[in-house]
């Protein structure tokens, strides 16, 4: 599988949005994988860890972010479930949860429910090592200022801190986990 040959049937290769896309998939990649080598004795699968983050943001054109070069007509908030609903037609069913399960740390019903965010009620949290690993490497890199460098981990904490200490304490527990043993 191909992921880019994915994106191409969604995106212009010349546009922004695809630019933006695929920087910032590319880095999320690249960590991702480093991540997955430091906890190998846990079997995760890099082969596809590579390709789900690669397309983990593929939904990001559905939504108004202008800054990204995206001019659809949904909050950017969807961009998980709406990447999920177009790699399930692609007949990526695995890939898709990616999709739906990185945003945030995962979402929960409460968490989407107290927000009134307008995405489908459902647990939206990751599960398997590998959408853990896309999820905490996603965090590392925005697509809007600076996509190619990496966040340093303060600012990343800041910025989870501020949707509770439980999102807070989760992605500390990921940040010990995923150094790998000792």
């Amino acid at each position: 599988m191909e992921p880019l040959k994915i994106i191409e049937k969604y995106y212009v290769p010349d546009s922004d949005a695809y630019r933006f896309l695929v920087e910032h998939s590319r880095m999320v990649a690249k960590k991702a994988v480093e991540v997955a080598e430091k906890i190998k004795n846990l079997n995760p699968d890099i082969e596809f860890i590579r390709e789900a983050a690669m397309l983990h943001d593929i939904g990001i054109f559905m939504t108004n972010a202008p800054q990204l070069g995206c001019h659809g007509d949904k909050p950017y908030i969807c961009h998980g479930y709406l990447g999920r609903e177009l790699l399930e037609k692609e007949g990526l069913p695995m890939h898709a949860i990616v999709c739906e399960t990185h945003v945030g740390l995962g979402l929960t019903i409460q968490d989407i429910e107290k927000n009134n965010f307008p995405i489908p009620k459902r647990d939206m949290t990751p599960k398997t090592i590998e959408e853990q690993i896309i999820c905490f490497a996603d965090k590392f890199f925005s697509k809007d200022n600076e996509p190619l460098k990496e966040k340093p981990i303060q600012k990343i904490r800041e910025f989870i801190g501020k949707f509770g200490e439980a999102k807070l304490r989760q992605f500390d527990e990921w940040l010990i986990f995923f150094k790998g043993p000792k």
